[in-house]
């Protein structure tokens, strides 16, 4: 039996994150959490109401079915971060966090020198940080240095559904680190999901894929079964390919 996702001193048996923001309604957003089996869900710190004596979106997150990971989306500097993570620990209880330090409004790369002043501060402070990165495995080691609970490169740029732009890179980084590398950010559809869990990624962490479809709450349950199939295919150990055919019958013992 698969031993199920530790990150940090947490253990989760779903290897699906997903995101709150982008849904039509609250509603939707509740129904897509059911359907996608997740049990880690983000919330942009710098934009929910953390005052939980007034309406919130959190009101529609069941915390006790789903572990909150507070991200720190739109923030541009380390200080911004660290301080972000800081009111998510005080305002939510946990100490979780996915950081984020972007460097660029129009890409929204992360900026590599700030997100590891960032993370160095957080992880001394007793935090689990959890780092959205590029698809760098001399940066996922760095972080994995530094003490970070897992990686989260970049399969593509945020939102942009585009899918797994270089699975090479993440191939080394899964042979480069031994935390848990959880692919974040441009998967699109069920088959980029698949295709990062068959690369051997311990988990996904998406929100536009789910939010954006037609049908979030069908696409949220897609999401579930190809993380599911893709881990299971990954696991099993598919055939190498060939350049020519291989009979799927044996040849021997053919009655001429």
């Amino acid at each position: 039996m698969e031993e199920a996702l530790k990150i940090g001193k947490r253990v989760f048996k779903s290897r699906l994150m997903v995101g709150t923001g982008k849904y039509p309604t609250n509603e939707i957003m509740k129904k897509a959490l059911d359907a996608s089996g997740a049990e880690v869900v983000t919330v942009a710190v710098r934009r929910v109401n953390l005052d939980r004596t007034r309406a919130s979106m959190l009101d529609h997150i069941d915390t006790k079915k789903f572990t909150l990971l507070p991200n720190t989306a739109g923030c541009y500097t380390a200080a911004d971060a660290i301080r972000t993570a800081m009111l998510a620990r005080e305002a939510l209880e946990t100490e979780f966090v996915k950081l984020e330090v972007l460097g660029d409004e129009k890409t929204l790369f992360p900026d590599n020198e700030a997100l590891l002043e960032s993370a160095r501060v957080l992880v001394k402070e007793g935090f689990s940080v959890l780092p959205y990165t590029n698809d760098d495995p001399i940066m996922a080691r760095k972080l994995e240095d530094l003490g970070c609970a897992a990686v989260m490169p970049l399969a593509a740029p945020i939102g942009s559904g585009l899918g797994i732009r270089n699975p090479h890179n993440i191939r080394i980084i899964l042979e480069t680190v031994k935390v848990p590398v959880i692919v974040d950010a441009g998967v699109g559809t069920a088959s980029d999901a698949a295709v990062a869990m068959e690369l051997g990624c311990h988990g996904i962490l998406m929100n536009t894929g789910i939010a954006g479809a037609k049908d979030p709450v069908g696409m949220a349950k897609a999401m579930r079964l190809a993380v599911e199939a893709g881990r299971l295919a990954y696991l099993s150990g598919r055939i190498p390919k060939k350049l020519y055919a291989s009979a799927s019958s044996p040849l021997q013992g053919l009655i001429e």
